[in-house]
């Protein structure tokens, strides 16, 4: 009779949940500030809330359509592309969305504080700088995450 290592069979588990997770193509350099100028131009846009309907709603739906097609883009490019908030990451990972989803919080909360206070334009110039920062504090947080989630499982 053939020996079963259950603990060996668990871990080429835990390696196939993970890897979804852990292996991915790097990130182009270009990311980050794309999604910053992305994120400042939808800010930007409500500079024809009031002024111009059509042109707001115009550019509002654009926005949302091309942030559609990166979406697709980056599931296609990543093959299972994991998505925060669904499935079960590595305990490494989780800890990093759950700080993303903080940031994302404060990242708002001082894109609108900038707003009230200074206005749409720098509420803009902001979201630029603070999605851009914070995109690429994140992909590092991850990188290292994912660094770690891989010795563990080796």
């Amino acid at each position: 009779m053939e020996s079963i290592d259950v603990a060996a069979q668990l871990q080429a588990v835990e390696r196939g949940e993970a890897a979804p997770y852990i292996s991915y193509p790097p990130t182009p350099w270009w990311y980050a500030p794309a999604i910053g100028a992305w994120a400042a131009a939808f800010i930007g846009v409500f500079t024809w809330w009031r002024e111009n309907t059509a042109l707001f709603t115009s550019f509002l739906v654009l926005l949302i359509v091309v942030e559609g097609l990166f979406l697709r883009w980056m599931q296609q490019r990543h093959g299972a592309l994991p998505m925060p908030g669904r499935g079960r990451p590595p305990a490494e990972i989780a800890v990093v969305w759950r700080g993303y989803f903080a940031g994302v919080l404060v990242v708002a909360a001082l894109v609108g504080l900038v707003w009230w206070l200074a206005g749409l334009g720098f509420a803009a110039a902001a979201a630029f700088v603070l999605v851009t920062a914070g995109l690429a504090l994140y992909e590092a947080k991850y990188a290292v995450a994912a660094e770690r989630v891989k010795a563990r499982l080796r």
